[in-house]
């Protein structure tokens, strides 16, 4: 072989090794931007991380949140409103009962028929109406007359049969979902509006005697028996079924909780007497916060762009209207990144394109290859083609951002039982723990409702899970988590019927 072949030979051996180095930095670089991924979750599970030693520091930072908010106007992030309900059904309520129920852009018309024994609910009729997009701007005497207007149509479907046997005025409990500072069972002022509602007049105002009026205008002998919101409804209902249940929780697209407390704990409100000598305390809980809380820059991300920054820093670790924007985000960094993820996409960067129930159905894809990871990430996020190696990556993400939330409203829960001493501690009083004395366990019921929990299996477990571990083999027996449908409806008029003389009873709750 000449010169020419052997100078040939040689610059084919160097174009082979240049092309050779060139596939090997290749995959060098593909492999060190896979890490990068790896690394930005293994950074997420940390910041996330949950021991039971820090949910019982959440634990204890709720109760002591509790006793502050009940002891001042203002001494606590949680707000612990006087919802003035201090009768709860107790199963002989009898007779037929009315609801209104008004959260958003629709309500909804109930008649609840009881029988006189435990879970009797004979039967119920419910209409559910949208609200006209003007009358949500119009005024308060617009809104309301149109309400009445709906209540009296469905009452006239009745019957004579019906109105022969039911002479007596008709009571009605409402749940209105709007900020209110209660003032009586039946009575509340309007703070502001939200969700789409911008009725000026309204405001400052009692939403119960707007109701009441309109209701007269239309000629109807119905009497506001009770006015709510659903927390309070989905505790009359836990109680109606189960006389041990002293707290009810919503875990949703928001979330908040509600439970019974004895009347003298409520020292900001020194002197209130009840019947029952005890009292149905709103916690507000989604503004709970504390240092405890495992927080991460997604988190800050998220809670700097919200329209209340700074505010309901629990929810938006928690509740539904978060958890999938939490997973974008996450996301979004990861594919920064690595090109795994395919070219970039502008939909992964729009706020709350990826709604929770999309993100729980990549979580409990159980598929081989997660087809149905694959499909929410073409059909809304528009990464095609995503390798099921980083399928595998989001679904690990969905289930560190979902075990964080489900184990911190676990830690919530176990807050409230520790506050009136239903967790084995013996509770908290001025301020201070009473782990020192030994306390008799009694069954424990906390009613829950909300999609999060009643239909996110993965969720459910979670927290299920988080209650035992916080409780303890010993006491976690004792506590019950049972599921209750449409308090906000069916509460109400439960919460009607114990507060509408005399017909209608109530027993009277006590807490010790």
């Amino acid at each position: 072989m000449g010169r020419l072949g052997v100078g040939l030979a040689v610059g084919c051996a160097m174009a082979a090794c240049i092309v050779a180095a060139a596939m090997v930095g290749k995959r060098v670089s593909k492999r060190r931007k896979w890490l990068k991924m790896v690394k930005v979750l293994e950074e997420l599970e940390e910041s996330c991380d949950t021991t039971v030693f820090r949910l019982k520091q959440v634990v204890d930072a709720m109760a002591v949140e509790m006793h502050a908010g009940l002891a001042s106007e203002g001494g606590s992030k949680l707000k612990m409103l006087l919802t003035y309900v201090d009768k709860l059904p107790n199963g002989s309520e009898e007779g037929t009962y009315y609801a209104l129920d008004l959260g958003g852009t629709n309500f909804r018309v109930l008649r609840v028929h009881l029988g006189d024994q435990r879970s009797a609910i004979l039967g119920q009729d419910i209409e559910r109406q949208p609200i006209p997009q003007h009358l949500m701007t119009s005024t308060s005497e617009d809104l309301f007359d149109f309400i009445a207007s709906s209540l009296k149509d469905f009452i006239e479907k009745e019957g004579n049969d019906l109105e022969q046997t039911s002479p007596r005025r008709r009571e009605l409990g409402f749940t209105f979902s709007f900020p209110v500072k209660q003032s009586s069972v039946s009575s509340g002022i309007l703070m502001k509006w939200t969700k789409g509602f911008a009725i000026e007049d309204t405001i400052g105002r009692d939403v119960s005697e707007c109701l009441q009026l309109a209701l007269s205008r239309k000629g109807l002998d119905v009497r506001v028996a009770a006015l709510i919101n659903d927390t309070v409804g989905t505790l009359a209902l836990g109680h109606y079924n189960d006389e041990d249940t002293v707290a009810a929780v919503i875990i949703g697209t928001g979330t908040n909780a509600c439970y019974l407390e004895r009347a003298d704990a409520i020292i900001k409100c020194q002197g209130l007497l009840t019947t029952s000598g005890s009292m149905v305390v709103n916690m507000e809980w989604g503004n709970f916060w504390s240092s405890h809380l495992p927080r991460t820059s997604y988190d800050i991300d998220l809670d700097v762009a919200s329209p209340n920054p700074n505010d309901q820093g629990f929810e938006k670790m928690i509740s539904g209207m978060y958890l999938g924007d939490i997973v974008r985000r996450v996301l979004l960094r990861m594919s920064k990144q690595s090109d795994d993820f395919g070219p970039s996409s502008s939909k992964l960067a729009i706020p709350f394109v990826l709604r929770t129930p999309l993100m729980a159905a990549m979580h409990e894809d159980d598929s081989p290859d997660l087809s149905e990871v694959a499909k929410i990430l073409e059909e809304v996020l528009e990464l095609p083609d995503v390798p099921v190696k980083v399928r595998k990556l989001v679904v690990k993400v969905c289930d560190v951002i979902t075990r964080r939330a489900a184990r911190l409203a676990a830690a919530g829960i176990v807050g409230i039982l520790k506050k009136i001493g239903r967790d084995g501690s013996g509770g908290i009083a001025s301020g201070k723990f009473r782990s020192n004395r030994p306390s008799r366990m009694r069954r424990t019921v906390v009613a829950i409702e909300g999609g999060l929990y009643t239909s996110y299996t993965t969720f459910r477990e979670y927290l299920n899970e988080a209650m035992a571990e916080i409780l303890g083999e010993e006491v976690s027996p004792y506590v019950v988590l049972r599921v209750m449908e449409d308090g906000s409806g069916t509460g109400a008029a439960l919460v009607a019927a114990a507060n509408s003389p005399p017909e209608a009873a109530a027993d009277t709750v006590q807490l010790q």
